[in-house]
């Protein structure tokens, strides 16, 4: 099941970032061991109660002036109601009720979506309650009052965020059908490879970055068998703003890859891969997804015999934190290897969700371990008891050991090698969980 999108939009000042930083906790300002990923503070993983949920900063606005707030705010608010599942709409009980707070609750009203109105800055319950009755004339229903840096109000808020959730106990009937999300920058060729795909045209194409203004998810059928494609284009902008198109094109690939089975990461061939491909691809290496990684336009670069390996070492050294990621290189214009893609999808999608008997995973454990002797530290040697694995999508195993601290992630990634050597898992990443297991007397 997908974790719910929760974003946040509100003016200059209000607090947005505090509140992101306060909800996401530490774990934002950890930085992954992860080689060509650099973290933005766009987007977090945050939970409340047995609720997990991904949290959404939709920007910063540049106080220019009134008119410039305003147009920005619209933007925001539009990124939110095209990507969230509950937005949280936060104004400033000090700066009081705004005209723009007024426009832009317009905007949430008629989307539909559920709204979450919270009045930041609340410092004393006691002294400032009477002064965020105010925020009713906004038509959005009661407002949530707290106080983001001193962590005020912080529960109640997030109690009715969470309202607006499915329950996870609820065993729906899920949709068994493989979902694929198709992610890059914009202009590479998204909306013209699910039209390919499909045999028709079911999404706008236009040489304008950045036009297909929602996600259209596009059932198309191969071989008896039906996959859904999530597009994830940009939004459909005037300003065309380097940053806030790159902002928005990592916000919807969040909430695609969160969505999806497998991601197909869309390369320009005729640029090569640039950081922030490796941005978006480290996105759905983060959350454990299947990963095929496509090099369109391939029918537009020069080729001599060394041009295909040149092409793959650079992908891989810019990419290198996803060393098991399938390539394809391909063309939608002219159709190169279009067909490749459903193949490589279901190889992925059964590695994703492969599962491996526990007798067998502690025999290649026991082979590795005298293969190469685990690390040692003050005299005291690493002990790995036992291997199992205990989820899938992305497979996951725990390894008891006698102290977490002597596993150290080289040997983590040496075991994970000798596991792909055995069973391949292509296309897909593993997780792997180290638990602490004192030595039977």
């Amino acid at each position: 099941m997908s974790k719910p999108i929760v974003a946040i939009v509100g003016r200059p000042n209000v607090g947005k970032s505090t509140l992101f930083n306060t909800l996401a906790g530490e774990r934002i300002s950890i930085v992954k061991d992860t080689p060509g990923v650099t973290r933005d503070r766009i987007y977090a993983d945050a939970s409340w109660l047995n609720y997990n949920f991904t949290l959404i900063d939709t920007g910063g606005i540049e106080p220019d002036s009134n008119d410039v707030i305003l147009s920005q705010m619209r933007e925001q608010a539009q990124i939110a109601i095209d990507t969230a599942d509950v937005i949280i709409f936060l104004v400033d009980v000090k700066q009081g009720l705004q005209d723009a707070d007024d426009k832009v609750a317009l905007m949430l009203r008629k989307s539909k979506k559920p709204v979450v109105l919270v009045v930041n800055k609340v410092d004393s319950f006691e002294k400032q309650m009477a002064d965020t009755y105010e925020f009713y004339n906004l038509g959005i229903g009661e407002p949530v009052a707290i106080s983001a840096s001193s962590m005020l109000g912080i529960g109640d808020m997030l109690d009715e965020v969470v309202k607006h959730f499915p329950n996870p106990n609820d065993e729906e009937k899920e949709d068994e059908r493989p979902r694929i999300a198709i992610i890059g920058k914009p202009n590479v060729g998204k909306s013209s490879l699910i039209n390919k795909l499909a045999g028709e045209n079911r999404a706008i194409v236009s040489d304008i970055a950045g036009t297909t203004r929602d996600a259209i998810d596009s059932v198309v059928k191969c071989n008896g068998k039906e996959y859904v494609f999530i597009d994830t284009a940009g939004l459909r902008r005037k300003n065309k703003v380097k940053e806030e198109l790159e902002r928005y094109s990592i916000i919807r690939a969040v909430t695609a890859v969160e969505k999806a089975d497998v991601v197909l990461i869309m390369i320009d061939a005729t640029e090569g891969v640039t950081e922030q491909d490796a941005k978006i691809a480290g996105i759905a290496h983060d959350r454990g997804k299947g990963i095929i990684i496509l090099v369109n336009k391939w029918d537009a670069v020069e080729k001599n015999d060394k041009t295909l390996n040149e092409h793959t070492k650079n992908i891989r050294e810019v990419l290198s934190f996803m060393p098991y990621a399938e390539i394809l290189f391909i063309s939608v214009k002219s159709g190169q290897r279009i067909g490749k893609i459903y193949e490589m999808i279901d190889m992925v999608l059964e590695n994703n969700a492969m599962r491996v008997g526990t007798g067998v995973l502690n025999e290649i454990l026991a082979e590795a371990v005298a293969m190469q002797q685990p690390p040692s530290d003050k005299g005291k040697r690493l002990k790995i008891y036992y291997i199992t694995e205990v989820a899938v999508k992305p497979p996951t195993f725990v390894l008891f050991v006698n102290d977490k601290e002597l596993m150290h992630f080289s040997y983590t990634r040496y075991i994970e090698n000798r596991i792909r050597e055995t069973f391949g898992f292509r296309g897909t990443s593993l997780k792997f969980i180290i638990r602490e297991r004192k030595e039977d007397k």
